[in-house]
């Protein structure tokens, strides 16, 4: 089937997933491209697909064509992309025992590094507080480089979700240019859980104060701070090196 309006109902119902509440209610997030397609339907997560009209599609998925008009309509990417999906939001609230917990980051280049890095070293749970950027937003699924579908993603309020990890006595390292402890003096953990905050304030001082550590990443005085995604790629790894 060839969908040539922008006022075609399925149409109109991706343009409302593309909303963070709307896709939260529904439990279904849009994806582009050939790469987070692909990762979909490995994890036997897509529910729906559209195909460029005159590209080729190869996969074995039932998909419908659409006139370059309605996937611009879609999608805000500079070049449009041949392909988009729609795929299922896992909801497994589980949390797992190698936890990163975001806390109020908004930009979604770092939201996605960060969930990119989290599957490059073994973080089994990415939180996501409600007041960062939503792991489901278009620029965040770009970063991920399709890793969106290898760790478990969860939304919830920072303050229960932090109960619940010290109830399992699971330990809770806070992030802060404001401590003395180094990263370097973090050795072999088998459970823990990782707090990175916003951009531009850190981590909480509510949250740094229910922490088990607070760490820091020594560097050159010349320099003052990290970006949140670099400072998380460097923390996880030394967390990784130390289990091996």
């Amino acid at each position: 089937m060839l969908i040539t309006s922008k006022d075609n109902n399925r149409i109109k119902e991706i343009r409302k997933l593309l909303n963070k509440k709307y896709s939260l209610e529904k439990g279904l997030f849009v994806i582009e491209g050939e790469n987070l397609v692909e990762e979909a339907l490995k994890n036997n997560l897509l529910v729906e697909l559209y195909v460029l009209d005159g590209y080729g599609c190869n996969y074995d998925f039932k998909y419908d064509n659409v006139t370059l008009d309605v996937m611009k309509s879609l999608s805000d990417l500079k070049s449009t992309p041949r392909l988009l999906g729609v795929s299922k939001i896992i909801n497994n609230n589980t949390i797992g025992n190698k936890i990163v917990i975001l806390d109020g980051v908004q930009d979604p280049g770092n939201a996605g590094t960060i969930i990119r890095n989290s599957v490059a070293f073994d973080i089994d749970t990415v939180i996501f507080s409600k007041d960062s950027v939503s792991p489901y937003n278009e620029k965040v699924l770009r970063s991920t480089g399709g890793m969106i579908f290898n760790t478990n993603i969860i939304i919830d309020d920072i303050d229960k979700v932090i109960d619940e990890i010290k109830s399992k006595n699971i330990t809770l390292i806070g992030t802060s240019l404001h401590t003395n402890e180094s990263l370097e003096n973090v050795s072999k953990l088998d459970r823990y859980a990782v707090v990175f905050g916003n951009e531009g304030n850190g981590v909480s001082e509510k949250v740094l104060n229910k922490c088990d550590r607070i760490i820091k990443i020594s560097m050159n005085s010349a320099c003052e701070s990290l970006n949140v995604s670099v400072s998380n790629g460097i923390v996880l790894y030394h967390l990784y090196k130390e289990n091996l």
